[in-house]
């Protein structure tokens, strides 16, 4: 594919327009045209974002509302070839309506040609879609083949508008209902990111290409200096729920007073929480149970999430900081229905088959099959490390123990049954449930000190191997 000269907006007016947009998206007076503007609906570009160069195409809305015709769609696979070839980050500023109607099955081929260029890209380099207007029909399916979706609050993503439902369905209902960031960002997880203007948008694009194409090297200096007493942020009693995010942001690194964590669908599945950010200067994943939402259970919708997080990272080698305080699986029998067997399935092969450095730290208990589910040491953990006073067990130790002896607390009186369970719980809490039990069989590597969290899972990070992976990000 031919550079062009450098681009000049000097004329741009209309705010949809494509070079303005990608101006706005890149360094300034970096922007370089992949190709001769046209009409066909799409401008690609390569230019540099914070320093990394970075290819990115953008749909034109002033043609045809940045409908998809064969010539637009050739323009945005050379734009992805050309991110395969250099192995720079992939950008789509996506502003279309869906395939050209006149160019009719010519146009439906191209735009699978497009899909089928960025299948052939996942896993090898970063692709990241902004939505600032409609991604209708076969447009939308461009963003959802993606690793990163952020949508501005003018986003649309739907395959069929309100229109074409109300007629086949009968339901009654408005764009932004339909497809809008609320609903892509908490009812459906298509959307990582909602933006809050399209200038957010594009500049939260931005740091995302950074936290990918510059990943950097521990300072493992700088993470002990950011140590602090992460236990000192839990709520006095172990029965209390808490955010997660507050120690998330506090494990991070802080720049300028703001924490480097951008989290990831984090309207969405909310009893996890996924998310990016630096670690002693090192671009990190993090994956923790979330207690403020149901306990921080895993249920369907939070373990796909928690598969899919996990996938991203380790196609892209990001290593891993998966911090649990969890009590097992939701039950129910909607969560039976809805798959959370199939659906769990997925998380744990996430895990099995993750090539990235990843450490697990129990904060406070994990129980059943949540302990596997969350990067257990069979499944090949790097390290698993737990404060001290957690639990790892099949369950907590009380309701153990009403399983276990279920007839003789029914034998006794009444007024004596809280003390022999008081009684049967220590008991068992030293044959099955204490935390030094884990750490004696070979399950928890380590009991560390809070206070020194940051330091002890930077180094072990650092200090383990990253084995290429060679894995797509399949959207699941």
């Amino acid at each position: 594919m031919t550079i062009m000269a450098p681009a000049h907006a000097d004329t741009v007016t209309d705010p949809r327009d494509p070079l303005g947009r990608l101006q706005r998206f890149f360094d300034p007076g970096t922007v370089l045209p992949l190709h001769p503007r046209d009409k066909s609906g799409v401008l690609a570009a390569i230019g540099e974002v914070d320093g990394v160069r970075t290819v990115a195409y953008c749909s034109d809305a002033t043609v045809m509302g940045g409908a998809m015709g064969v010539d637009g769609c050739k323009h945005i696979v050379d734009a992805i070839d050309t991110a395969i070839d250099s192995k720079t980050p992939v950008v789509g500023i996506w502003h279309s309506g869906g395939a050209r109607l006149a160019e009719g099955v010519e146009a439906l081929h191209a735009v699978g040609l497009v899909f089928e260029a960025m299948v052939r890209a996942s896993g090898l380099v970063p692709q990241i879609s902004v939505v600032l207007g409609f991604a209708a029909g076969g447009a939308a399916y461009g963003p959802a083949l993606t690793d990163i979706v952020i949508m501005a609050p003018e986003g649309r993503i739907f395959v069929t508008g309100p229109d074409v439902v109300r007629s086949v369905t009968g339901e009654n209902v408005d764009m932004a209902t339909l497809g809008g960031p609320v609903t892509h960002g908490k009812k459906s997880g298509v959307c990582h990111i909602v933006a809050n203007d399209e200038a957010d948008a594009l500049h939260r694009g931005r740091r995302l290409v950074s936290m990918f194409a510059e990943q950097g090297e521990f300072d493992l200096v700088a993470a002990a200096h950011g140590d602090v007493d992460l236990k000192a942020m839990l709520p006095a009693s172990a029965k209390r729920a808490y955010d997660v995010k507050p120690i998330v942001n506090e494990l991070l690194d802080n720049v300028d007073g703001e924490s480097t964590f951008e989290e990831l669908q984090g309207g969405y599945a909310r009893s996890i929480v996924t998310g990016l950010g630096r670690l002693g200067g090192r671009t990190v994943g993090v994956l923790a149970n979330n207690p403020i939402r149901m306990g921080g259970c895993l249920n369907s919708e939070s373990a796909e999430k928690a598969a899919r997080f996990v996938r991203l990272c380790n196609s892209f080698g990001i290593p891993l900081v998966v911090i649990t305080d969890v009590p097992g699986y939701l039950p129910g029998v909607s969560m039976e229905w809805e798959g959370v067997v199939r659906r769990g399935a997925k998380l744990l092969h996430a895990f099995a088959e993750a090539r990235v450095p990843r450490v697990t730290l129990v904060t406070r208990k994990i129980y059943g099959g949540a302990y596997i589910a969350m990067n257990a040491r069979s499944l090949g953990a790097t390290a698993v490390y737990a404060w001290p006073e957690s639990e790892v067990a099949v369950m907590g130790a009380k309701a153990a123990v009403g399983i276990l002896h279920k007839r003789a607390i029914a034998a006794v009186p009444e007024e004596d049954r809280e003390a022999l369970i008081e009684r049967l719980t220590v008991e068992h809490e030293q044959i099955a449930g204490g935390v030094e039990r884990a750490v004696a069989i070979g399950v928890v590597d380590e009991i560390i000190d809070p206070a020194k969290t940051r330091s002890i899972i930077a180094a072990a990070l650092a200090a383990a191997p990253s084995r290429p992976s060679h894995l797509k990000n399949i959207p699941l």
